[in-house]
């Protein structure tokens, strides 16, 4: 499937899908991916929503200042992860939207169009 560019905004845009994974530009991540407002990265061994840690996230878990929100995508459909998890980031200052992985991916362009400061974690479609 490929998607639409709508607005502008600097930083990783998600093109569409590829099978189980995600493109952006020529570049296909086949499975999960971390984003950053500058920076994506593969997420290859993402764990189920119910095992997520700060330590998962790997190098968005340093990001400094600290992002708005993580767009948190849990796959094929929505799996809210567990309340330990959203409380370890709420901690941080960050707050957590669930939401399956093509949701998440369409709602990064939108959002990062409007110049949110976020971050996404985005597991296997």
């Amino acid at each position: 499937m490929e998607m639409r560019r709508d607005g502008g905004y600097s930083g990783p845009r998600i093109t569409g899908f590829s099978g189980r994974g995600f493109r952006l530009g020529e570049t296909v991540f086949p499975g999960g991916i971390l984003l950053s407002p500058t920076e994506a990265w593969p997420w290859d061994h993402a764990p189920s929503p119910s095992d997520l840690t700060l330590a998962s996230l790997g190098p968005l878990a340093a990001l400094t200042p600290t992002p708005e929100f993580l767009l948190l995508g849990t796959g094929a459909g929505l799996i809210q992860p567990s309340r330990t998890f959203v409380r370890e980031m709420e901690a941080r200052g960050l707050g957590v939207e669930a939401m399956d992985s093509r949701a998440a991916a369409r709602a990064w362009g939108v959002l990062r169009s409007e110049d949110r400061q976020i971050i996404a974690a985005l597991m296997p479609l």
